[in-house]
């Protein structure tokens, strides 16, 4: 019996250490299934916006700020072109290009909102750097909008490049 406890204490210092490795190995291989989940999601996300992009064709002109403002010094006088800035109200309030029409890609009515413009008007679409207002653009081609322009840059290089912003 007095070798027993010994034994016995052998053998639970083993099973202890195994238990203990087994946690060290859960979280070890939960680390790492953790790691590849968030891996997978990104490039799923990336992905899966390049396919968004590619299935609308994206035929906006790219323009600089410069470009842009060119284009809108030519057109001052035309009611058919329209300068459609697709950030948030609160983002429009703090700054945007004068005479700007303000509609929210973020709103679920914003196809609705779309579809009551012309098509046959020229658009200057712009956002804060430039991902929303190619969504919009997108939309927009869906709907028929041929005339379109995309301020590469958005708002932020408008300001850049020291482009008047109205309040």
């Amino acid at each position: 019996m007095a070798e027993l406890p010994g034994r016995h204490m052998v053998c639970c210092l083993t099973r202890r250490d195994q238990l203990y490795s087994g946690v060290l190995n859960r979280r070890y291989y939960g680390r790492i299934a953790a790691t590849l989940l968030v891996a997978v999601g990104v490039l799923g996300v990336f992905l899966l916006a390049t396919q968004i992009t590619k299935s609308c064709g994206f035929q906006a002109q790219d323009l600089t700020p410069q470009e842009a403002f060119d284009l809108m010094q030519e057109n001052r006088d035309s009611p058919g072109f329209i300068i459609l800035d697709v950030r948030t109200p609160a983002e429009y309030r703090h700054g945007h290009i004068e005479g700007a029409l303000n509609i929210d890609v973020n709103l679920t009515s914003f196809r609705e909102e779309l579809e009551k413009l012309g098509k046959e008007n020229a658009y200057l679409v712009y956002c804060r750097t430039g991902n929303r207002s190619r969504t919009a653009l997108c939309e927009m081609e869906k709907l028929g909008f041929e005339r379109t322009y995309h301020l590469a840059g958005g708002i932020r290089g408008w300001v850049g490049a020291g482009l008047p912003v109205s309040n």
